[in-house]
């Protein structure tokens, strides 16, 4: 074979595996399965329109007695059938993650199948909730038994290996290059698909403030936008994700934050607080606007949905105003995948098992360019910050095990908090241990009369394997709602259908620190999270929520 002078990986051979294996069960296309028979659910040749009754219930104190009125409220949803042809552009491409989703959508878009020291692997997408978790539709009436279908199988969503993929990176390092400086994947699979990700290139160059992120980035920083000028970068910024949809015939474009973690922004009064404010604050190119918030505003502008999958307050409340102006949708902050994932498991494990923790210490060390970044004071704050509010609401949630808040106490007072477990979160950065995450947790809690408990938990994984898959999810279910519209169905309603409200709090699952409607609580507990989420899928076709009650096996 002749080798490559310009040394871009596009001579390697095609696979020699390929196609040995069938494509695994997480990547494969089963078109649209389910269909409802049902009074609350019809289908057109565009649309699935469902009939929803929300329940809740009123509860109002008197006297130290709980008086419930149960409420109904009557909706509709409209959804789209049609999948709209959507790319993804990730501000970040180039880093681990970015390169690392890249590489694993060529692997399972070209079923490439590599060889590991235990044997051959074929390409999947585990680890994302749409394409490897499942929920239960009802049961068989023959057998009794329950069926489980893909999420992916409620609603016509976006397969990941037709994402259309490119994006913006301060590193101007190629493609390829940039999957084997990430050293995340085996090599067998990065001598396949190399081949693939040279043909992408390399990333658009991107904005580049040094003050928002740690100065030991600044030696990447060889790919950026030239100038000061925070509106030219603006309309920079807008027309690439223009360019980038006309050139590939997309209907749809998300915009997704997985660059390096900024630090926080100071909410300054006729700045950042309001649409207009911030607006006018990057035509003088004010300090305060981060990089972050600049690609979120563009992707408003552009009407196109933008995640930020990193943990600094991207979303000042002028972000959200524009948003709610323009009917643009937002979603964020930081990627659940490891340690807080597990922790807003175990802490409401423990608080609603009627034990009491007292406190919550978390460690973890990595060595990847992430760590790195956060091994700054400034940047690991924001991380902090995101990590440690993760089991506010469950503890909030019991007033048995924790003194709630009471009410007239001075502003940042224990009392004006309420009880408290101590949280305690440590970052290190060691770089040897490369992409591959050690988290130590431990969990003091208060047993029966006294007691005590010491639970340790010790969780090694690789970050960027664990943290692409969501991005998958986020971006998939960030389109799907996009065709998704409701109306208030009461008898004497004449709502049209309307777009959900901006702040997509849908995706919260997925994120440490959820972006909520503001004046609305938000929930961290993963199993909340889920239902919610599952919940509305099967809404939308006119299903009732999941029930375990399971009557049926409980009475004569």
């Amino acid at each position: 074979m002749s080798s490559n002078t310009n040394g871009t990986g596009a001579n390697t051979p095609a696979s020699q595996l390929e196609s040995v294996l069938p494509i695994h069960p997480t990547a494969a296309r089963r078109g649209n399965p389910i269909v409802v028979q049902s009074d609350l659910t019809s289908y057109t040749d565009d649309h699935i329109i469902s009939k929803f009754t929300n329940r809740g219930a009123d509860v109002a104190v008197v006297e130290g007695q709980y008086i419930v009125t149960p409420t109904t409220k009557q909706y509709e949803f409209q959804t789209a059938r049609k999948v709209a042809k959507t790319g993804l552009m990730m501000v970040g491409w180039g880093g681990n993650n970015g390169s690392t989703l890249t590489a694993t959508i060529l692997a399972n878009r070209h079923n490439i199948i590599w060889q590991t020291k235990n044997g051959v692997q074929q390409p999947n997408y585990i680890g994302s909730l749409l394409r490897a978790s499942t929920i239960r539709l009802g049961t068989d009436p023959s057998t009794g038994k329950d069926i489980y279908v893909p999420i992916s199988d409620v609603l016509p969503m976006v397969h990941p290996n037709d994402l259309v993929l490119g994006g913006w990176d301060i590193s101007g390092v190629r493609m390829d290059e940039a999957m084997k400086r990430a050293q995340v994947l085996d090599y067998d699979l990065q001598r396949q698909v190399v081949q693939y990700m040279a043909e992408l290139g390399s990333p658009l160059p991107s904005i580049y403030y040094p003050d928002f992120i740690a100065a030991n980035q600044e030696a990447r920083a060889d790919n950026v936008v030239p100038g000061t000028d925070k509106q030219v970068h603006l309309e920079h910024l807008r027309a690439d994700i223009r360019r980038f949809k006309e050139q590939h015939g997309l209907d749809r474009v998300i915009v997704f934050w997985t660059a390096n973690t900024e630090r926080y922004s100071d909410i300054i009064p006729g700045v950042n607080d309001t649409a207009d404010n911030l607006l006018n604050a990057i035509k003088t190119s004010h300090p305060e606007v981060s990089p972050s918030t600049l690609f979120a505003v563009a992707s408003i502008l552009e009407g196109e949905p933008f995640i930020n999958g990193a943990p600094q307050n991207t979303f000042v409340p002028g972000v959200i105003e524009l948003a709610e102006r323009t009917r643009s949708f937002i979603g964020g902050d930081d990627l659940k995948s490891g340690q807080t994932k597990l922790k807003s498991v175990f802490a409401e494990f423990l608080v609603n098992a009627g034990i009491k923790p007292l406190s919550i210490a978390s460690y973890n060390h990595l060595g990847n360019n992430d760590g790195h970044n956060l091994s700054a004071e400034p940047q690991f704050k924001s991380k902090e910050i995101s990590k440690s509010s993760v089991v506010d609401d469950m503890v909030a949630a019991n007033p048995l095990l924790y003194k709630p808040a009471q009410a007239g106490a001075p502003k940042g007072s224990k009392d004006a908090k309420g009880e408290h477990p101590d949280h305690i979160v440590v970052i290190k950065y060691v770089p040897a241990v490369g992409d591959s995450k050690r988290a130590i947790d431990e969990y003091y809690s208060e047993i029966f009369c006294g007691g005590r408990s010491t639970i340790n938990i010790f969780n090694e994984c690789e970050d960027s394997l664990l943290a692409t898959p969501l991005i998958l999810d986020l971006t998939i279910l960030a389109e799907l709602l996009t065709r998704v519209k409701y109306r208030d169905a009461s008898p004497n309603s004449k709502a049209e259908f309307a777009p959900l409200y901006p702040v997509l709090s849908l995706l919260s699952y997925m994120l440490k620190a959820p972006l909520v409607k503001p004046g609305t609580n938000v929930v961290n507990s993963l199993n909340r999270q889920r239902n919610a989420l599952e919940t509305f899928l099967k809404a939308c076709v006119g299903l009732e929520g999941s029930s375990d009650l399971l009557l049926e096996t409980r009475i004569w």
